[in-house]
């Protein structure tokens, strides 16, 4: 990033036009930019994930709709889904910068070729499985929600309807934990409540032959180990469609008390252009949302970036809309509780319904 913010500035440097990039610590960002910007204290524009976005144009004066600057050219630039991330209730509120997706992530030691179907990955993880030594053919954090979403999206189910109604305990969502606790119980080929800490070392020990995961699991595999990466396999149980992971998308938004906005933007255009797209994909390691790049000669021939654009064709963006915060609670006390059998898949959901329906109904409210 700071070599694009150098390269923007030096040939913009006729124009009196500066930009200076100031990098805030993760975990404050959010609420930084809540405080800061509706009261014109924050930056001219500012990068973050869709997850918040609704939540932020909802609460009003904090991101611009850039519809205006925004035509047909420039929305070819992009793969389509990075951005419907950035579109809220039909407006485009930002240009998305990368994306990040889940796939599945094999030791080629253990498994040669990757299984294209569920039925091919049970078989080829029960094969590796042996409990007794602590080998699992398959690990994930399956507790975690968003990591199940694949399976949940895979299904044709989902967590909202077109009006952003609740949909937990649909027919689909129940039948995509009843495949997964077959997975645990009948097929034996899932370790017992993985955490990520856990996936981590089964992996870099040798110990589990395929991961579902994403970009940030590659820093962690040890040197030593053969590992490729390879599209979540089709669901025989869902007559063949393919597993669905949540994508998530930083975009780079301009702000609503900016008093600079068509620089801002002509800077937002400029991180997502071509040029800069190659440069976060070789130099940066990230996935650019510029469908463009994934052509190059050079990006074109990295299996990391391939294996991740091909994921993305997939992949459903994760909801944009504030009422997707009232989701997580709900839905890992689910999970819990179905995982630990004190509720059955169709209980689960239909209390984590009742308890969505309840927090959007306040939130809305408000």
């Amino acid at each position: 990033m700071d070599k694009l913010v150098a390269q923007y500035n030096a040939a913009n440097a006729a124009k009196g036009v500066k930009v200076t990039a100031l990098a805030v610590p993760y975990d404050a960002f959010a609420d930084k930019i809540t405080a800061t910007v509706p009261r014109g204290k924050g930056p001219d524009l500012f990068i973050f994930a869709q997850d918040r976005l609704g939540g932020w144009i909802e609460a009003g004066n904090t991101i611009e709709p850039i519809d205006f600057f925004v035509d047909d050219a420039l929305k070819k630039r992009f793969i389509p889904t990075t951005l419907d991330a950035m579109t809220y209730r039909g407006t485009v509120y930002g240009l998305p910068l990368n994306y990040k997706v889940t796939t599945l992530i094999y030791n080629k030691k253990l498994v040669p070729t990757p299984p294209k179907t569920s039925g091919e990955m049970v078989q080829i993880a029960k094969k590796i499985t042996d409990k007794g030594a602590g080998k699992f053919g398959l690990a994930y954090a399956y507790g975690d929600f968003y990591y199940h979403a694949a399976v949940m999206n895979g299904f044709g189910g989902g967590v909202f309807d077109a009006k952003f109604t609740p949909t937990m305990n649909s027919p689909q969502n129940v039948k995509s934990i009843e495949l997964l606790l077959k997975w645990i119980d009948k097929d034996g080929i899932l370790p017992a409540e993985p955490s990520t800490a856990l996936v981590t070392s089964l992996f870099n020990e040798g110990k589990t032959g395929m991961v579902i995961s994403g970009p940030w699991f590659l820093g962690e595999i040890a040197k030593g180990i053969s590992y490729g990466l390879a599209p979540l396999p089709t669901l025989d149980e869902a007559g063949g469609k393919p597993m669905r992971p949540w994508m998530t998308v930083e975009g780079v938004y301009v702000t609503a008390p900016s008093q600079n906005k068509e620089a801002a933007f002509d800077f937002a255009k400029f991180l997502t252009d071509d040029a800069s797209a190659k440069v976060l994909a070789l130099e940066g390691r990230q996935s650019p949302g510029n469908a463009q790049v994934y052509t190059d000669a050079e990006v074109a021939k990295d299996p990391l970036l391939k294996a991740f654009r091909d994921q993305v064709d997939t992949a459903v963006p994760m909801p944009n809309a504030p009422e997707m915060s009232m989701v997580w609670s709900p839905a890992t006390s689910a999970m819990n509780s179905m995982l630990k059998k004190t509720a059955t898949p169709k209980a689960g959901l239909d209390t984590a319904q009742k308890a969505i329906a309840k927090d959007i109904a306040g939130l809305r409210k408000k």
